[in-house]
Order: structure tokens, then sequence, then C-alpha cells
């Protein structure tokens, strides 16, 4: 699988975005959705990825810099033919890997709660990620859960395996 930087501008990319904004809109209501539309994810202090493997789109992910310590993971999805198949533990790892390499302490991101996010939620926690409050201007929601991963003195291994 090839991760690579990606400028948004290839008609695969900007047609998964679009569906997984659609998505967004079968599990969440209108005023719960805060995954970033195109022009959002192009602008400064927001880095996105895509995901490839055998020439296909695998899945997607971004980091935006809350701070010049903090992040926040954004967009993250995967190609429905490439579910189970470990394109998202990959990005993760990889905006784990960059959020280190930045310098930044701490990671943060905003999921649903509903039943469709449980795998999501199941990958955060297993890379150690862990509850917290709403964080960045985001308010308590029904419909989001919150959560944060420290990353001082936290050596995340391939396997997403933490060790201090």
């Amino acid at each position: 699988m090839n991760i690579k930087k990606d400028d948004l501008t290839g008609a695969e990319v900007q047609a998964f975005i679009k569906e997984h904004l659609f998505n967004m809109t079968l599990h969440s209501p209108p005023e719960s959705i805060h995954a970033l539309d195109i022009e959002k994810l192009k602008q400064p202090g927001v880095t996105f990825w895509t995901a490839w493997e055998k020439g296909e789109l695998a899945g997607m992910g971004a980091l935006k810099e809350l701070h010049p310590a903090h992040g926040e993971i954004k967009s993250m999805r995967t190609a429905s033919s490439h579910l189970r198949r470990g394109v998202a533990h990959r990005m993760l790892q990889h905006i784990i890997n960059e959020s280190s390499d930045r310098g930044y302490t701490q990671l943060f991101l905003e999921t649903g709660s509903q039943k469709a996010f449980h795998p999501a939620v199941q990958l955060y926690k297993n890379f150690g990620f862990t509850f917290c409050d709403p964080f960045a201007g985001y308010k308590e929601d029904p419909n989001s859960l919150f959560m944060t991963l420290k990353l001082t003195d936290t050596v995340i291994h391939s396997r997403g395996d933490r060790n201090g």
C-alpha cells in the first residue's frame, strides 16, 4: 500500500470525498456532521493523504493543525472495496507518525456515536486513544464522540501497540 500526500485535484479522489460526505448524512443529522469538504481540506493547516493499492484508491485521511503542539485527525475513510484489509490501520499509523514528526504532543478526533462508527472507535481505542471532552470549538453532542491520544513519551509501533 502506498500512502501519499494528495492535492485533491484527481476526479477519483474528489468523487471519494463526495461519497464520504454523503455517507455521513446517512448516519448523522446535519448539525452533527464535522467532515471537511474538498475546499476545507485544501485550507492551510490541513494535510490530506490518500492510500493506494495496486492502482486503486483504498482510503484517505487528513490531519488538521489545531495548535503548534496539537493536531486533529479528519476525514478518515476506507473504500468499501478495501474494508478489513488494514487500510485504516495503516492510514492512522501514518497520521500518528507524521504528528510525532511535527512535534505534536497530542492528537484529537471527533467521530460519530452511532453503530456505523463503532469499528472506527475500536480502531482508535486499539491505538491508545481515550475519550475526552469536546475540543477546539466542538460542543457536547449525543451524535459525537471525542477522543485524544497523548504522543509525549509514547512510541507507537506499526501494530498499534503502545510502549512508554
